[in-house]
């Protein structure tokens, strides 16, 4: 007799079959799916923790970078530019000597001694009284210039000066003359005044030496007329000591006139107003013969 199943029977033996078959399958494919995705969220964080140094290093030169190129800004006023100094103009050292009244000017050492007027008179050592060599009385001091007393240290030199004297009384023949003439002739004689040009002008000139064993005095005048007056010009050499003490020796005497005939070369005298009583005691004096 045959074996009948009933259908009932059959199909749930192939359902339980199929579903036994597709829950295996479901669960295969559920792990893996797990397992894939567990292994994408690790890959995931280790990919964002290996990233975030990456992006810190990139950051922090940008922000340094930044914050060289803009500085922030400074509250405090920038300092004002300091102004550049002046730089002082040292005074020179040579200066000039310029008198209206006579038109007398020339110019000499700013460390040499100056004094004008009557005050020439004592209060330069060496320069005064120092006679004046006109051939008539009348003359008048003018300015006195003098080399500093230690400018020859060990030497026998005093003093050296050049002084201006003027004589307006005086006509211009008599300018040429001299009170005191060079008197150091052999025979005894009297040597007539030399012309000479010095600088610019020409001038009538005679020399004079006075003095003993212990002191001594040279001196050189110079006689110009101009400006209806005698203008004298004296270049002066006191020494003293020489052959009294053996640690004294005798000054270059042609050294000590180059320096005072390099100021008597810079003389200029321009032209001054005479006054009508100068006029007229000029006129006179002219008429009268020379002595």
């Amino acid at each position: 007799m045959a074996n009948f199943q009933s259908p009932g029977k059959n199909n749930s033996i192939i359902s339980g079959t199929t579903l036994t078959s597709w829950s295996r399958q479901q669960k295969i494919a559920m792990i893996a799916g797990f397992v894939i995705l567990g292994f994408l969220i690790t890959m995931s964080a280790c990919s964002k923790q290996a990233s975030k140094p990456a992006l810190v290093g990139i950051s922090k030169p940008e922000s340094t970078t930044q914050a060289n190129a803009t500085p922030a800004p400074s509250t405090t006023p920038a300092p004002a530019p300091l102004s550049k100094k002046k730089a002082k103009k040292r005074p020179s050292a040579i200066v000039t000597y310029n008198d209206p009244n006579t038109g007398v000017s020339f110019r000499y050492p700013r460390k040499y001694d100056l004094a004008s007027g009557e005050s020439v008179v004592g209060q330069i050592v060496g320069a005064g009284p120092m006679p004046m060599n006109f051939v008539e009385a009348g003359g008048s001091p003018v300015v006195s210039v003098a080399l500093p007393p230690a400018s020859y240290p060990g030497t026998d030199f005093s003093a050296a000066f050049f002084n201006v004297n003027v004589n307006r009384s005086l006509s211009e023949q008599e300018c040429s003359q001299f009170g005191v003439v060079d008197s150091s002739n052999p025979d005894g004689e009297a040597l007539n005044p030399e012309k000479v040009e010095v600088g610019s002008i020409q001038l009538d000139k005679t020399t004079d030496f006075t003095g003993d064993g212990a002191q001594q005095t040279e001196a050189q005048y110079f006689h110009r007329h101009v400006n209806g007056a005698c203008y004298e010009f004296v270049l002066g050499l006191d020494t003293a000591g020489f052959g009294t003490d053996a640690k004294i020796e005798a000054v270059n005497r042609d050294e000590v006139f180059a320096k005072l005939e390099k100021i008597l070369s810079s003389v200029k005298i321009q032209p001054v107003e005479v006054e009508k009583e100068q006029v007229a005691a000029q006129a006179t004096a002219t008429e009268q013969p020379a002595k």
